[in-house]
């Protein structure tokens, strides 16, 4: 991967076709468990670290909140991923974001690393694997290498900082 850099208006990197089929196959992923029904995802822990509990203390306020809020930021969720699968060259390529294009990546690469950590177990402790070749160590890799094009994505809106974005 070529990391993003601030061209004029916009944000630029290049994936490789293997970087944009993982990308490809992470949103796969997610779209699922957006669109899946509650009843059928009730205790995911992956689930419940993209929709977190509004109070932890209390079920009752719990359950309200989650009322009141899940449909929209369902909604949300899956508006950024369709403008991120939208701007994925699907064979690797140049992706060009606009400031809001960029934005959603931003939240959706988020919910990818939150996902896939909260699958692997990652914990401030955790270090990059030493050795890839495990299933385990692949998916880390995975996401350490998500976390380095969110990294960049930052870095390259941060740097263009002028009040416009």
């Amino acid at each position: 991967m070529r990391p993003f850099r601030r061209r004029g208006e916009e944000v630029v990197a290049r994936l490789v076709d293997a970087e944009a089929g993982i990308v490809t196959l992470l949103l796969d992923q997610l779209e699922q468990l957006l669109t899946a029904d509650r009843a059928d995802t009730g205790g995911d822990p992956v689930v419940e670290r993209l929709f977190p509990a509004g109070h932890t203390s209390d079920p009752e306020v719990a359950a309200e909140y989650r009322e009141l809020t899940e449909d929209g930021l369902r909604t949300g969720k899956a508006a950024d991923l369709a403008t991120m699968r939208a701007t994925l060259p699907p064979d690797g390529g140049e992706v060009r974001l606009d400031p809001e294009q960029a934005r959603a990546w931003l939240r959706t690469t988020n919910d990818l690393r939150l996902a896939l950590g909260t699958r692997l177990g990652v914990t401030a402790e955790t270090e990059p694997p030493d050795d890839p070749s495990s299933d385990e160590g692949q998916q880390l890799a995975v996401y350490y290498w998500l976390t380095a094009v969110q990294g960049s994505l930052v870095d390259a809106l941060a740097g263009g900082r002028a009040g416009r974005w």
